[in-house]
């Protein structure tokens, strides 16, 4: 479990970086001020959740269900919330995802973000150690 956690924040990491590069790059002028924020946004999110995946790493040998819980759900928040904000903010040059369906699915994944924080928290109080 460990070294998946760690292969997985290594990733979101990686793509981190070069999304955040690429959109202050490659969008700038591209798309409008507030999608190029909605982009930033989105790449900070998964900053920081590429960080909370690194800190689960810690914790992934004591084998705890609530620290692979929130792996899923930290992981399933950066594809959701994350992805959904990538792809809205480039609509207008891309048309590739309908706002209409991808607007309800951002949400969805910062739900997710606030129930692997909760599982974080849950694994700690029950941590023997």
């Amino acid at each position: 479990m460990n070294k998946r956690i760690i292969l997985t924040a290594s990733f979101f990491g990686l793509a981190a970086v070069v999304l955040g590069a690429f959109g202050a790059h490659g969008l700038e002028g591209k798309i409008s001020e507030d999608q190029l924020e909605t982009w930033e946004t989105a790449v900070d999110y998964q900053f920081y959740h590429t960080v909370a995946l690194l800190f689960l790493a810690t914790f992934s040998r004591a084998k705890n269900t609530y620290i692979k819980f929130s792996f899923i759900t930290f992981t399933l928040g950066i594809l959701l919330f994350s992805g959904s904000l990538y792809l809205l903010s480039t609509y207008s040059i891309t048309d590739f995802g309908t706002p209409a369906i991808l607007g309800p699915v951002t949400p969805i994944g910062g739900l997710c973000f606030i129930l692997g924080w909760l599982g974080l928290f849950i694994a700690t109080i029950k941590n023997k150690g």
